[in-house]
């Protein structure tokens, strides 16, 4: 009798721990929010066009942008916005192929009130710099790599126009589906779905729960937008942390107390993933971004017992501090099987958790439809990717891996790290191989 119920305390106790906690943490979360966007989203409102619509300054920087730049300048001319009430700042901070002949180009062929200023390199030099030569009444920044949709500038702007409290705002960033569509090896091109699937998702979900309660995490650097009477009561753009973009949503939202929200109409199309290599350095260059900026604005608010008033303590428990455990339990659940856990049980919990992160997918699928039905061609493509939501969580999993290997290369360097998942997975093997070797040395 005993025996059965230390085994019955023992089966419970993993269950509590290995379920329960991301139940409570991630998925019913995620269950309630995406009821909220879905009836929040029921009947969108339009917003009307002005009498007189304000002059603009749209910032490009460059850096090496010869095959990208021409067509991002040409989605500029294209909007739908009036192109006589555009500015355009490319800020050039030490290209060394032939983007100022794309730039020339651009400007013999569009005609567009663009000037090209030099800067000093990174991203955030060239940002602050083209912010104090703008003159537009809204200031919005663009990747050089990357392409508006038609309506997106008039859609940002209509933004600030009918809701004065709003002094900045995320435009919703996508991969651009023709490129996925053409992608023709099958490995690349599921890591590509996937992350189309991730981007809209976490841009016509995730953010635009964060938007409703003022919460947003981070304006995402491809596309902002800012009123230019906010962004020059700011620091500017801070130069010495990866997340710049991360640390001036931080700026105007707590040091200034204004709104920043997310334009979910207003889209804008970079190019997909080019492979396992760049998503590994992409999200260690986030997580880097990300812990830097919390460090900075969390030194007096980074205790359990903010958990519930500070949205940033939670937003670190659950995106990083779980990432731990995450990883932890995995490699307990080959241990537990030596202290006689039932690998049915074992397999069981996993297939019960990867199914509720499934139902998690589809919940957000049906949200980010809703907010597509404006964008015809958009909305018909993801809604062929449905079958994504099968495959998000292992993606996400592999992704939460990279950002803990990130997590783990802050804190014990202070440099960016820069090696590929090619280079870091071979450096890994050398180390186990030195380790079996020295073992062998060691029996004989």
């Amino acid at each position: 009798m005993r025996y059965f119920w230390y085994l019955t305390v023992r089966q419970m106790g993993f269950w509590l721990t290995w379920i329960l906690i991301p139940i409570i943490v991630e998925i019913v979360p995620a269950f309630i929010s995406a009821f909220i966007l879905m009836f929040k989203n029921r009947h969108p409102v339009a917003e009307p066009v002005p009498m007189k619509l304000p002059f603009i300054t749209v910032i490009v920087p460059v850096y090496n942008s010869e095959d990208t730049l021409y067509n991002c300048v040409k989605s500029i001319k294209e909007s739908t916005y009036p192109s006589n009430l555009i500015q355009v700042i490319l800020a050039d901070n030490q290209s060394t192929d032939n983007s100022f002949g794309e730039f020339a180009r651009a400007q013999t062929d569009f005609g567009l009130n663009m000037q090209l200023i030099k800067t000093k390199k990174g991203k955030a030099n060239a940002l602050n710099a083209s912010i104090y030569q703008s003159i537009g009444t809204y200031i919005i920044n663009i990747d050089s790599d990357g392409t508006l949709e038609e309506h997106a500038l008039m859609n940002v702007v209509l933004k600030f126009e009918n809701n004065l409290d709003i002094s900045a705002l995320t435009g919703t960033i996508l991969p651009r589906k023709d490129m996925v569509k053409r992608t023709k090896k099958f490995p690349l091109r599921l890591l590509r779905k996937n992350e189309y699937f991730e981007y809209a998702q976490a841009f016509l979900s995730g953010r635009v729960i964060e938007s409703y309660n003022d919460q947003l995490f981070t304006m995402s650097g491809a596309f902002s937008a800012f009123r230019k009477s906010t962004i020059m009561k700011t620091f500017m753009y801070d130069t010495k942390t990866l997340g710049e973009d991360t640390e001036m949503t931080f700026q105007i939202r707590d040091r200034l107390k204004k709104k920043v929200l997310i334009c979910t109409d207003a889209i804008f199309y970079i190019e997909p993933i080019s492979g396992l290599d760049e998503l590994y350095r992409q999200r260690q260059r986030w997580q880097r971004g990300e812990l830097e900026v919390a460090k900075s604005y969390m030194k007096n608010d980074a205790s359990l017992k903010n958990f519930f008033t500070n949205f940033l303590v939670r937003r670190m428990l659950i995106d990083h501090t779980f990432i731990f455990p995450k990883m932890i339990w995995l490699f307990a659940s080959f241990v537990l099987l030596f202290l006689r856990y039932s690998p049915v049980i074992l397999g069981m919990s996993y297939v019960i958790i990867y199914l509720l992160y499934v139902m998690v997918s589809m919940l957000n699928y049906a949200c980010v439809r809703m907010l597509l039905k404006r964008f015809e061609n958009e909305e018909r493509f993801y809604a062929k990717l449905s079958w994504v939501a099968l495959t998000l969580p292992m993606y996400n999993f592999i992704c939460s891996w990279f950002r803990l290997i990130g997590s783990l290369n802050v804190s014990g360097n202070e440099q960016w790290n820069s090696l590929s998942f090619k280079d870091e997975s071979n450096n890994a093997v050398k180390v186990v191989k030195g380790d079996v070797r020295n073992l062998e040395r060691n029996r004989n």
